[in-house]
């Protein structure tokens, strides 16, 4: 029998908050033998509900919140996450990640990519990548974004050579990040809460030992929809629980939808909803009112993105099956 989509994304918020509380004290206590939780706190909707899930887990004085702003970060964003961590009470620390990008390099390689599609490219110049053409029946395929101190917007399709280091150049700051979060969890001897969501944890919307590496994922279970659902209940600040999702990545404003997902999160949701329920694409069709080109689209899409960023979910690979009491994650399900 067909399901009902919209429907079958709505939660009893009480008991997901209680069961996923449950589950992070069961985990610090029999598999993690850790004393409290580490949180770094983006500003947006899923590292807010984290933050949240945590003190409901343990208490706000074993939760440690990060604030790790850089240059192209929306200023905005560190205000809604310094109202986070102030409103549930947790001891946290911002730190200004911008020098050790630099040091590393992430500006400068980001940079010189981009001066080889746009030369006349400065670093008072706002940039983004946005994808293009999968929904038009073509490949997709990645244009580059610019827009002068004047606020003259240009574009040009990138080509793969300088699509990859500008996004190797920005993983930096992923994996700056996730750096200092296991720095507090060794001092703290705490465990690294993870915030991607569903709709991230499927199709691979991560960088690997970055934003993609923790010792729990809260969250990864639950859409979109479903995690804004737990911030209004969790009350939240208004300004998170309405905060459009974004990468925060790049300096000019991008949104998730324009740099990766077929569609916006709330459709986006419904899905991959669809897909993982076997509904047929005149289902999907119907129940958002786009085409069934589109909708074909959608799933063709899901699929390839499931099927490029598998080794994301990877670990290293032993070129022998190495057994033993330490090599395998505890089974949770």
């Amino acid at each position: 029998m067909s399901m009902n989509l919209t429907a079958a994304l709505k939660l009893d918020e009480t008991a997901e908050i209680a069961k996923i509380a449950e589950r992070l004290r069961e985990l610090l206590r029999s598999h993690l033998h850790r004393r409290g939780l580490i949180v770094a706190i983006s500003g947006g909707v899923d590292s807010a509900v984290c933050a949240a899930l945590a003190v409901q887990a343990v208490g706000c004085e074993r939760v440690f919140g990060l604030l790790l702003p850089e240059r192209d970060s929306a200023s905005e964003s560190t205000l809604r996450g310094r109202m986070v961590a102030k409103q549930l009470g947790i001891a946290h620390e911002e730190f200004d990640i911008a020098p050790t990008l630099e040091a590393l390099g992430c500006y400068r390689w980001r940079d010189q990519a981009i001066r080889a599609v746009f030369p006349a490219y400065t670093d008072d110049w706002k940039n983004k990548i946005v994808i293009a053409g999968g929904q038009t029946g073509h490949f997709n395929y990645f244009k580059l974004v610019v827009q002068s101190p004047e606020g003259q917007l240009f574009e040009e399709r990138l080509d793969s050579k300088n699509y990859l280091q500008i996004v190797a150049a920005t993983n930096f700051k992923q994996r700056v990040r996730k750096t200092l979060e296991y720095f507090h969890a060794d001092r703290l001897n705490y465990a690294v809460i993870g915030t991607p969501n569903r709709l991230e944890y499927d199709q691979g919307f991560f960088v690997k030992n970055g934003d993609g590496s923790s010792d729990l994922k809260p969250i990864a279970h639950l859409y979109k929809t479903q995690v804004y659902a737990l911030a209004r209940h969790l009350k939240l600040p208004d300004a998170i629980c309405n905060a459009p999702p974004t990468t925060d990545t790049y300096s000019m404003t991008q949104g998730q939808d324009e740099f990766y997902f077929a569609l916006p999160y709330d459709k986006m949701d419904v899905a991959l909803l669809a897909y993982n329920n076997g509904e047929t694409t005149a289902k999907l069709a119907g129940e958002l009112g786009i085409g069934l080109d589109q909708a074909e689209f959608v799933y063709r899409d899901i699929e390839a993105k499931r099927k490029a960023t598998a080794m994301l979910h990877w670990p290293g690979i032993t070129m022998e099956t190495v057994t033993g009491p330490n090599t395998k994650a505890p089974i949770l399900g």
